[in-house]
């Protein structure tokens, strides 16, 4: 099964089976080397249609600092090691198998070659070169911690990581650009979509739902740029963000009767401000009754509700056409006979069609967009119109924004790294020209204490009965929003 492969084998990173990005326990060493004529005796898989099954990385979470010499030994074995295996009869295998069928071989070629290392370093090249094989590589120990944010490679040498809100610098690094190029690959190719010279740009995602963007060269001068936003395996509810202070209770009551009321929301916020992970908060207040259809560039939402349609944009071919857009999957969705349409960024022309949905009965639509503030998310959908082409007078877009959003909520990250909720604030109609907005709840800072840490608090501006009073009390919610409001302003 892993007889010698032929000399032209590429190096320095094999291509095999995709694998998730869900790590598998580490299978243990052997006391002893297994003897060549077993490993070369071993029968090959039989042959078949049947696709190979997914392998899964073994994963190191130990410190990753290493020596030159270290990765010198490491290349000298990874290299021996791909002359020896078969990485077609391997993609056969289950995870564990695999794993330890490298594991055995790597002890091998390390006691043919005496090569001098203690038993914790021996561990530690036998996990890294299963997860060069088997999964991402070098990223595998970082993409099993829940406490990062982000994960951002400049380059092979340079990987940084966000956690608590700062971003440090790592002692992760890549053997050359060529490795850290393969993994890039490995990782879009696994959603169908592809990074080379000829499309340098792309976003994907990995098995969990982290959003992943790769910028290659000749656009990334130093080498591949890779970015990962990282989801935590448990999904965040409403109540946790009242737990971080991202929000009070009273303010996450009010976001939770605005989402069973059906209000159309428009969630604003700068880049890593937590837009998307309050999206998703606000999802898990829809019933479990409603149809609900989502479209994204690269699926991350994690909605809950039995009755959900995923729909994912797709990049160009290699002939440059198949290209669907977030315009089309928007329009299309108004044919599927939606409840509720949740739009995971809007930043085009969508946003015409997007609005269209929110007013002709597609009520608890829901999207997120680039903003620092309420009124300039406004201004930003304004502009995205008026750049897809279409030809509308200003104020007839205005109008079609005041009728169609009901709730700004605008998240914010601070300078201490947190992220919070600043405010909610309702789409009161037109005034003239001008587009009224009413502010339900603020978040207004109070300073810093000694460790540098942002104090402050949400307050209600005092507004008793909001515009979508009638519509909570439709929905039999108004004695908990008036509860709400009151609690908060008391």
């Amino acid at each position: 099964m892993f007889g010698k492969r032929d000399a032209t084998a590429t190096r320095p990173d094999p291509k095999p089976a995709p694998a998730p990005a869900s790590a598998a326990p580490a299978a243990k060493p052997k006391p002893a080397p297994r003897p060549p004529e077993k490993t070369a005796a071993k029968p090959a898989a039989a042959p078949g249609p049947k696709p190979a099954p997914k392998v899964k990385p073994v994963v190191s979470t130990a410190d990753t600092q290493h020596t030159d010499a270290y990765y010198a030994i490491k290349t000298t074995i990874f290299n021996a090691l791909i002359d020896t295996i078969d990485l077609g009869a391997l993609a056969q295998l289950d995870n564990e198998t695999a794993a330890e069928e490298i594991r055995d071989i790597v002890t091998e070629i390390i006691s043919i070659k005496n090569v001098a290392m203690s038993i914790a370093e021996q561990e530690r090249l036998l996990q890294d070169i299963c997860n060069d094989v088997l999964g991402y590589g070098p990223l595998e120990p970082l993409l099993a911690r829940d406490d990062i944010a982000d994960i951002m490679v400049n380059g092979a040498g340079d990987v940084f990581i966000e956690v608590g809100g700062r971003v440090e610098k790592t002692n992760i690094r890549f053997r050359d650009n060529g490795q850290l190029m393969n993994i890039c690959q490995r990782i879009v190719s696994q959603v169908g979509r592809r990074v080379d010279e000829a499309s340098p740009i792309c976003d994907a995602r990995l098995a969990d739902g982290s959003r992943v963007n790769v910028i290659a060269p000749p656009l990334a001068l130093d080498g591949p740029t890779l970015t990962i936003r990282k989801f935590k395996k448990d999904k965040l509810r409403m109540q946790n963000l009242v737990d971080f202070e991202s929000i009070s209770p009273e303010g996450a009551k009010v976001l939770e009767i605005i989402g069973a009321s059906r209000c159309n929301v428009l969630i604003s916020g700068g880049t890593g401000s937590g837009k998307t992970t309050l999206l998703n908060c606000m999802t898990g207040f829809i019933s479990e009754e409603e149809r609900v259809i989502t479209c994204e560039d690269a699926a991350e939402l994690q909605l809950q509700q039995p009755h959900v349609v995923r729909l994912e944009t797709r990049p160009k071919n290699l002939e440059g056409s198949g290209e669907v857009t977030m315009r089309d999957l928007v329009k299309n969705c108004l044919r599927m006979r939606p409840e509720r349409i949740i739009v995971g960024e809007v930043r085009g022309p969508e946003a015409f069609d997007l609005l269209q949905a929110m007013n002709t009965g597609h009520d608890g639509s829901m999207g997120t967009l680039h903003a620092n503030s309420p009124r300039e998310a406004l201004s930003r959908i304004e502009s995205m119109i008026t750049m897809g082409g279409y030809n509308l007078p200003s104020k007839t877009i205005r109008e079609m924004i005041s009728g169609s959003i009901d709730i700004v909520v605008q998240a914010a990250r601070m300078r201490d790294g947190s992220r919070k909720i600043t405010h909610i604030t309702e789409v009161m109609g037109m005034e003239g020209d001008v587009i009224i907005t009413q502010d339900l709840f603020l978040y207004e800072m109070d300073g810093e204490d000694e460790t540098g840490r942002i104090k402050g608090a949400h307050k209600s501006t005092g507004i008793a009965r909001p515009r979508f009073w009638d519509r909570a009390r439709y929905y039999g919610l108004e004695r908990e929003l008036a509860a709400a409001l009151d609690a908060a302003e008391g």
